[in-house]
């Protein structure tokens, strides 16, 4: 298996080149040059099987000859170990045909664990037998970060510094970064946006000599690898429903389109999936786009799904890219447009776009009406994030089955749950000291100077 970038100007690599570098030096994300396919038969072997073994069958052609199959099994089971509940995504039925997938028994309450535990161990397996360094630099929306420095704290080949937008994440959130005790981990609280944020890692990488100093290696979902972890559970929610013999649909709340990306990747690979829909908050640029064909940021508005609160989705390249036909060239010409401000899909692409992507968005009196309704009506207690993903899927739901990810546990975000519902979601008991736990972060200016000074200081000492 081979990667490209999207912008068509990189070397190809193989997977381990591709997981090490994270963004492709052309400013590009790379993608497989061709994927997988999966039969009716293969899917339907996956019925009973575990989430680990699933994650094997469908990740193992991804990763070539860079593991052998008992490695790369044992890394899986090592990923997944520390997970809260045996099926590792459980399902749970909301109505008729409308199911919850649950995504936040990891260790961090979120999605993001599925991808970023099975990260850390390929990081450090591949690290171990090389001998080398890497420093990780993330940017997260808020669950990315706890999520990279959960799987990487106290590992000996990497330093991990995670930037994260100062007073834009919940309390819970930030202390999952910020009660981190291992001094290769570090919370970095940047002055802006999630979008700023964003911008300044991916000028850290596009700054070749810092790059290649201090061996820079990306964990946000501009990794591939991170994009590959998340296809599996389409692949065990779509099973259990009765997958291949029958279709299934889709609605992820979406920020940085990593998430459904995964899903269209599943459904490229054989996956009987009818539907993907887009779920936005009021920060709805992904919407606008696939209404309009007009893609053009017009800044953040915070919101009590703050995970959700970004102009710039980075993994929209990626589908871009299947939508021009793979024409780097033609996708790097609408990164230039996007600088300045947006761009226009052209006809072609947006259709392209629309026969695999659904959309719809929640105001924020919607998504907390949401909150309010899910419990006595169907049992469930929904994060912000989750009851957008609910709501909008309301317009898509008929004879085909239609899952909603729950992309993090409720207690993430207590007080727009309590604000609700009345009801103020506890911390399961491992982290019932989170509030106790002394706080260590470090506030950077908006500046790549300072944070680059900032990273090879804390490198030095």
């Amino acid at each position: 298996m081979r990667y490209i970038s999207t912008r068509g100007q990189a070397p190809e690599l193989g997977f381990e080149e591709t997981m090490l570098t994270g963004l492709a030096r052309d400013g590009g994300l790379y993608v497989p040059a061709g994927l997988p396919h999966f039969a009716p038969g293969d899917i339907a072997a996956m019925a009973g099987l575990s989430y680990e073994d699933v994650a094997f069958r469908v990740m193992r052609p991804f990763i070539g000859d860079c593991f052998t199959d008992q490695e790369f099994g044992d890394i899986i089971a090592r990923a997944y170990a520390g997970f809260g509940h045996a099926a590792r995504a459980p399902l749970k039925q909301l109505q008729d045909n409308h199911f919850l997938l649950e995504l936040f028994h990891g260790p961090t309450l979120a999605f993001k664990d599925f991808a970023m535990q099975l990260i850390g161990q390929l990081f450090q397996a591949a690290l171990a037998r090389s001998g080398k360094r890497v420093t990780i630099v993330g940017a997260t929306s808020g669950d990315t970060g706890s999520a990279a420095m959960e799987a990487f704290r106290g590992l000996s080949n990497v330093d991990v510094f995670i930037l994260y937008p100062h007073g834009r994440v919940s309390d819970v959130q930030r202390r999952q970064m910020t009660t981190v005790t291992e001094a290769n981990a570090h919370a970095l609280a940047i002055t802006g946006t999630f979008d700023d944020a964003q911008a300044r890692l991916k000028d850290m990488f596009n700054d070749f000599t810092f790059r290649d100093e201090v061996r820079l290696a990306g964990v946000n979902s501009i990794n591939f690898a991170r994009v590959l972890a998340q296809v599996v559970y389409y692949f065990t929610a779509a099973v259990s429903l009765g997958a291949p013999h029958r279709p299934v649909s889709f609605t992820v709340p979406t920020g940085n389109f990593g998430d459904i990306f995964a899903g269209y990747l599943a459904k490229k690979m054989g996956l009987p999936i009818a539907r993907l829909v887009v779920a936005t908050n009021q920060n709805d640029i992904l919407h606008r786009a696939l209404s309009s064909g007009e893609y053009a940021t017009h800044g953040v508005t915070p919101t009590i799904s703050p995970s959700m609160d970004i102009q710039v989705s980075s993994n929209f390249e990626r589908a871009l890219f299947d939508a021009y036909g793979r024409d780097g060239a033609a996708v790097a010409q609408l990164m230039d447009e996007l600088k300045q401000g947006g761009f226009h899909i052209s006809q072609g692409a947006l259709e392209a776009l629309r026969g695999d992507f659904a959309s719809g968005r929640a105001a924020e009196d919607q998504t907390a009406a949401m909150i309010a309704r899910a419990l006595p009506e169907m049992g469930e207690l929904l994060c912000p994030h989750s009851a957008v993903g609910v709501h909008v899927a309301q317009d898509f739901l008929g004879p085909t089955p239609m899952v909603t990810l729950a992309t993090a546990h409720p207690a993430k975000f207590p007080d727009a749950v309590e604000a609700a519902t009345g009801i103020r979601p506890a911390l399961p008991a491992r982290m019932a000291d989170l509030f106790d736990r002394p706080e260590r972060m470090t506030r950077v200016e908006n500046d790549l100077t300072a944070i680059e000074t900032l990273i090879r200081e804390a490198l030095a000492n």
